[in-house]
Formats: C-alpha cells, structure tokens, sequence
C-alpha cells in the first residue's frame, strides 16, 4: 500500500469507497440545484421536462468530464491527491467559468453566422429533435476540452506546491480533507456555476415571445409601451373648439326635447 502521508489523504482515496460514495452525493446535490431553478422560472416561461433535461444534460456531460479530468491530473504525481483537486477545481471556479462563458459567446456568434440553427444553445426546432441535442452537447463538450487544456497548462507555472500546503495542510484528518474536498466545496461552488451556466445555454424566452402585426415584430412589453404613449399623449386629446361645440349641441337637443308642446284646438 501507499505510504500515507503526514498530512492530507492518500495516493487513491479519491477513487477509493469513501470518495466514489462522496461523488455521488455530490452529484445528486450538486444537480438538485438545477431542478429548483426550473420551479424558480416563471411558470410562463418555465421548461417542459424534455426541454430541460436537454439543457442541463449538457452541464451533466461537461461536469462529469471535467470532475474525472481533475481526478486523473490529481494522482498523476506523489503530492496530497485532495490538494490537487482542489486547486484544480479552483482554477475550474474561477479561470475556468470566464473561458466557459468567452467559448459559449464565440460559439453561439459562429453558429448564429452561419445560420446552424439547431446548434443554437436551447434551440431543439418543434417538435424537440435528439440530433440538435447531440450536436449542442457535442459543441458544449468541446468547450470543456478547451477549459481543461487550459487550465492544465496553468498548472505547469512552478509554485502552486506552496499553495497546495496552505490549503489542506492544518486538517490531520485525511477523510475530513476528503469530505471538505470531494463534497462542501464542490457542492457550493457546483451550485453557483450550474445556476450561472444554464442560464447562459437556456433558450431566451423573453427575446422569443413575440407578435407578428403587419408584417412587424413586436414584443408585448414593447406593444404594452406604445399603448400606454398612445393613451397619455396630448395630441389624441380631443380638440376642445369640437368638444365645446359638441356639448353644446348635446345642451340644445336637450333644452328642445325639455320645452312643452302646445296644441291649438280650433
């Protein structure tokens, strides 16, 4: 077996019982988080089910990439595995979410440019099509692989040693280092970037429900605008020269049917 070190786990703890039963939990958590934004939306704009696992599938795929990468780079030297998860999941947090979203931009704008519109982030044509969801995860894996590559090559720059024994080096406890490593940090900050990430890859509703008048395109809050303009402005007052004449003329019809009518009997 592999010498455990002073401080922090073991060579293999990450893939060991305990640490495969953490991940899991991590990931039914971790997920959970998606589910309660689908009930935080609008119900008029709220997914259907089948809309949804297609959007958060994508993260589901990226995020488990991403997880066994981290896994992987974390024993491939002698160092703390845990410390090195978790700067690699830190880097993934902070440098990592910024290249996410630049990727999600320039693809978005080239498939928009090209007119790929079932590679459109959220777009799954109607009836929803499996072969736009292949396509999109394939798009979003791609992006992950960037992420990672970069993220990896970050790590090369010397001096992330010191960093590794400041993070986990106080806590004796090698399962204690797992739990705060594989479980609560993870979870916290899973839950931020799952939030932030869908509703970068979601279809925008709000630009999409629209009303076709005339051959224009117009959105209620827009048409909602122009009622209101409409309605507050001065020049649809009634001018008051026409008014006054008509309420006179309403007075006249009315003093005349007031006055008695005589009858001469001769």
């Amino acid at each position: 077996a592999a010498p455990r070190p002073a401080h922090g786990c073991g060579s293999g703890a990450l893939l060991g019982r305990f640490g495969v039963l953490l991940q899991a939990l991590l990931a039914l958590c971790a997920f959970s988080t998606l589910m309660l934004k689908r009930f935080k939306e609008p119900k008029a704009e709220r997914r259907p089910w089948r809309i949804w696992f297609y959007d958060t599938s994508k993260q589901a795929i990226g995020a488990l990439f991403i997880h066994f990468a981290n896994v992987f780079l974390s024993d491939l030297t002698e160092e703390d595995p845990c410390s090195l998860y978790l700067i690699n999941f830190i880097l993934d947090a902070t440098l990592g979410m910024l290249l996410i979203w630049l990727g999600v931009k320039v693809v978005s704008w080239i498939v928009q440019h090209k007119k790929y519109t079932y590679l459109v982030f959220g777009e799954y044509g109607d009836p929803p099509q499996a072969a736009a969801w292949i396509g999109q995860c394939i798009l979003y894996l791609l992006i992950m692989v960037f992420e990672k590559t970069v993220i990896s090559l970050v790590l090369l720059i010397p001096g992330w040693t010191k960093l590794q024994q400041i993070l986990l080096g106080y806590i004796p406890n090698p399962q204690l280092e797992l739990v705060l490593v594989m479980f609560v940090v993870p979870f916290i900050v899973n839950a931020i970037m799952f939030w932030v990430v869908d509703s970068l890859i979601m279809r925008k509703y709000k630009q999409k429900d629209t009303l076709d008048i005339s051959g224009s395109t117009e959105t209620p809050r827009a048409r909602r605008t122009e009622e209101s303009q409409v309605l507050l402005s001065p020049d649809m007052d009634f001018d008051q020269s026409e008014s006054d004449q008509d309420i006179s003329g309403l007075r006249g019809t009315n003093q005349k049917m007031k006055q008695p009518s005589y009858q001469v009997v001769i």
